[in-house]
C-alpha cells in the first residue's frame, strides 16, 4: 500500500531531523537520548551507583544514557512491550506493563532495591483519535506513577511523559499529592508541535 502524504512528510522530517542525525553519528539508539541528557544535565537526576528504572525503554536511548551515567556500580532495569537489543549494565524484560504477570516479574527483578529514579517514556500505539490516544497515554502515566510511589526511595525522582489534553490537570494534581515538588520540562529535542511534556516529581510525600 502506498504511503500517505502524511507518512511521507513525517519520514522526510525524521530523516532530516538534526537530533536523528546526531543520534546516528554518536551511536545513540534514538533521538530521545538527547531529551534525557538535557533534563538530567539540568536536574541532576542520575548519579554514579544509582539504580534506575526505565519504563517504555525500547529502542533503548534512555537506557543507554542512564547506564552510562550510573556507571559500573549502578544498574538500569528496563521494560517494554517491544523487543530491545541488549545494552551493557541494563537488565531488560519484554512484556506489557499493563499486565499483572509482567509487573510481578519486573518487581521480582528489582527485588528489595529502591530506585533513585523511575522514568517513563511510555506512549500508546496511536490510533489517530486524539481522545482515545490521550486516555491511553494517561493510563500508562498513571500506572507508572503507581509503580514509582510503591518502589522509589524517599528522596528519589519520577520523570514521566504526558500529553496535554483531557485529564492532564487531574494527573498533575495526583503528582503534586504524591511529591513535594513537581516541575514541567519540555526539552529542546521534543518537536515544537508535539503535545508531549515531561513531569518531574521529586521527594515522595509520606
Amino acid at each position: 500500500m502506498a504511503r500517505t502524504r502524511t507518512s511521507k512528510a513525517w519520514m522526510q522530517e525524521h530523516v532530516n531531523d538534526p537530533y536523528v542525525q546526531q543520534a546516528k553519528k554518536e551511536g545513540w539508539r534514538s533521538r530521545a537520548a538527547f531529551k534525557l541528557m538535557e533534563i538530567d544535565d539540568k536536574d541532576r537526576l542520575i548519579h554514579p551507583g544509582d539504580v534506575v528504572v526505565d519504563l517504555g525503554a525500547a529502542p533503548g536511548g534512555w537506557s543507554q544514557v542512564a547506564a552510562r551515567r550510573v556507571g559500573d556500580r549502578g544498574r538500569v532495569l528496563a521494560l517494554d512491550v517491544l523487543e530491545m537489543q541488549g545494552i551493557g549494565g541494563v537488565d531488560f524484560i519484554q512484556g506489557d506493563f499493563r499486565e499483572d504477570e509482567v509487573l510481578h516479574r519486573f518487581e521480582a527483578l528489582l527485588g528489595a532495591r529502591q530506585p533513585r529514579l523511575v522514568m517513563s517514556d511510555m506512549a500508546p500505539n496511536m490510533s489517530g483519535v486524539s481522545l482515545v490516544d490521550q486516555a491511553r497515554g494517561m493510563y500508562l502515566a498513571e500506572l507508572a506513577l503507581e509503580f514509582a510511589k510503591a518502589h522509589l526511595c524517599p528522596d528519589g525522582a519520577f520523570l514521566v511523559k504526558v500529553f496535554q489534553g483531557t485529564d492532564y490537570d487531574n494527573f498533575v494534581k495526583s503528582m503534586r499529592e504524591s511529591f513535594a515538588s513537581v516541575a514541567t520540562r519540555k526539552p529542546k529535542a521534543s518537536r515544537d508541535r508535539s503535545a508531549e511534556l515531561y513531569l518531574l516529581g521529586r521527594n515522595l510525600r509520606s
